[in-house]
């Protein structure tokens, strides 16, 4: 018998981890972001930027699941990121750079909360942003394409990160 949620035996968990979106503005993007963040139980969703739209098409997506997941809306991530980051957070970003790391051999701590920075749909994450990381990390990839959708590698990247702190 396939399970749903109410006959499943999952434990309700809340990780040490705040996800802040830097000018993920794409409404179904938003969306899967929610229902990812409840389903990974990170602690704070935060989409910064201008013109975050949190209408009828994201919440097709999220399927109610912005109702419970904690969130704020601000205009600047680097506002965000530097806050976090004086009360102790550490600061990973999710970017291919040229000094990253691929996420399978890192290794993750819950000895201060994490705070993950993914970037924009088309831009990713801004120097400015990536200048203030502890830490960068990568999805390796093995096709054509350097790249993968926002929403896609911040699932590979949240399970990977949980994983690790179970």
């Amino acid at each position: 018998m396939q399970l749903n949620h109410y006959n499943t035996n999952f434990t309700a968990r809340t990780f040490p981890i705040t996800l802040i979106c830097d000018n993920v503005t794409n409404a179904p993007n938003i969306g899967s972001l929610f229902r990812i963040a409840d389903a990974f139980g990170i602690e704070k969703l935060i989409l910064c930027g201008e013109n975050i739209q949190l209408g009828r098409k994201m919440a097709k997506t999220s399927r109610a699941t912005e109702k419970v997941v904690p969130y704020e809306i601000t205009d600047s991530a680097l506002t965000v990121i530097k806050a976090l980051k004086s009360k102790g957070h550490q600061i990973l970003a999710l970017e291919i750079t040229e000094t990253s790391t691929a996420i399978h051999s890192s290794k993750f701590s819950d000895k201060a909360p994490i705070a993950i920075v993914i970037g924009d749909e088309n831009f990713g994450v801004s120097d400015p942003i990536l200048k203030l990381c502890d830490t960068i990390v990568h999805i390796n990839m093995f096709g054509q394409n350097s790249s993968m959708n926002v929403v896609q590698a911040t699932n590979i990247a949240l399970y990977e990160i949980t994983k690790q702190l179970q």
